[in-house]
């Protein structure tokens, strides 16, 4: 598999894997979880509890008969203590239901592990687990297990690559719950009748390469199940990248894997769904990397959904100086939050605190026309062209540069000696040209 010695440009970043060797810690229970109601790509879940309702753990608190959707689940025991309405990262509002904690942690009667048959029975699972991808987007695990063309799958991919600065929540999981992974992977090849899967992993993870391989033999699973190592390079784990890397098969935005033959999701995804199908325990916690030179204590730990990011700073020693930028994901595509009064959603798998030079927007200059960013963009677009064309509100111009292909990874802003925001601006000009088509 793979284009023999061929590669998507790329580029090299500082890294920062100040965690790499943290060992996972679980948070203690705070006193009250915020639970938002917009959790994944779609329609929003509408509360099923009221104020004053008593809740446990894993217990369905949200849903929706919308198609794209995934149930939402308690991640406390204890009482609701409102439904609010919150602004969320994108500045739009999301329903929130606050439950007061009361540290007992009892767990809802009706978790069991499920029983599954089938096929039908196991996607009717992935939905009532409450998964969405565990890698960014956050689309409903149980749609995208489910493609109109399953007959024409044949590869299943699972992204362990890690290559955003600073998060190593991922390479944790591969060390400390590797059986769950390869359970997962088992489950999904089973009962989507899949032959042959590929674990992407880049090489600075040796020990998380070594451990993969020797679970797989274990297995006895070394000719169906194949770890890929992939280069250290940004941003190798995007979708559309790690489909290339591994496969030599060009994706274009828009598309979806699944018709090149291929189901792909991230590791954390594939961990979950085998430790699910053993426990029965909905998607009620996550693993993040809490880093940052704001931070007092960076380490990997295991936090309810809907813990305000205030508490998970006070589970990690609190702040050493105060944060002037928080972002929840890596610095690269992650996103700026106005508080640490959010709650943490399912698809974090990071929360970053930054002071001074960290937190800094650096000031721009002019463009020189040097072509760093063309040479940085995996898909070998134009983004200086780009940027001009959406500053003239030109969205034939926009379309020819074929700026929809552009997955904002910020890489031409990174390479960029002028410092010029031009991630940001395709986002915008993407949004651009959204509207004017829809005129």
């Amino acid at each position: 598999m793979g284009q023999q010695g061929k590669h998507l440009n790329s580029i090299h970043v500082s890294h920062e894997k100040h965690t790499a060797t943290c060992a996972t810690e679980i948070m203690a229970i705070p006193e009250t979880v915020c639970i938002s109601m917009s959790q994944h790509i779609g329609a929003p879940c509408k509360p099923l509890v009221a104020k004053g309702d008593a809740v446990k753990v894993g217990q369905v608190i949200g849903d929706t008969d919308a198609f794209v959707s995934a149930p939402i689940h308690s991640s406390v025991s204890g009482t609701v203590k409102d439904i609010i309405t919150m602004r969320n990262v994108m500045g739009g509002k999301d329903q929130m239901v606050v439950i007061e904690a009361d540290g007992k942690q009892e767990v809802w009667e009706e978790i069991k592990p499920p029983v599954i048959n089938d096929m039908k029975d196991f996607i009717a699972a992935m939905r009532a687990s409450g998964l969405v991808g565990l890698g960014g987007a956050s689309f409903p695990t149980h749609i995208k297990l489910n493609p109109k063309n399953l007959d024409e799958v044949e590869t299943l991919i699972v992204n362990a690559a890690e290559c955003e600065p600073f998060i190593t929540s991922d390479h944790r999981l591969m060390l400390e719950n590797t059986q769950y992974i390869i359970d997962g992977v088992l489950a999904v090849m089973k009962y989507l009748d899949i032959k042959m899967a590929y674990i992407g992993v880049e090489e600075n993870k040796p020990d998380a390469i070594e451990k993969l391989n020797a679970v797989i033999k274990e297995n006895g699973h070394e000719n169906d199940i194949k770890v890929h190592v992939l280069r250290a390079r940004y941003p190798q784990g995007a979708e559309r990248v790690m489909i290339y890397e591994i496969t030599g098969k060009t994706m274009n935005a828009g598309e979806l894997p699944a018709q090149y033959g291929i189901v792909l999701s991230n590791v954390t995804t594939f961990a979950f769904i085998g430790q699910y199908l053993k426990t029965g325990r909905p998607l009620t916690t996550k693993r993040i990397t809490v880093d940052g030179n704001a931070i007092a204590e960076p380490k990997n730990i295991i936090v309810p959904i809907g813990t305000r990011l205030a508490d998970v700073a006070a589970a990690c020693g609190g702040y050493k100086a105060e944060p002037k930028k928080i972002i929840m994901g890596g610095p690269m595509m992650g996103r700026a939050v106005y508080s640490d009064e959010f709650p943490l959603v399912k698809n974090n798998n990071a929360i970053l605190f930054f002071d001074g030079p960290q937190a800094l927007i650096p000031e721009e200059t002019g463009c020189i026309k040097c072509g760093m960013c063309t040479r940085a963009c995996p898909f070998n677009l134009l983004p200086v062209s780009m940027v001009e064309a959406y500053e003239n509100k030109d969205a034939d111009k926009l379309n020819k540069l074929k700026v929809m292909q552009c997955m904002e990874c910020g890489s031409c802003s990174y390479v960029c000696p002028a410092k010029r925001p031009l991630s940001f601006t395709h986002k915008m000009a993407k949004a651009f040209v959204k509207e004017a088509a829809s005129k």
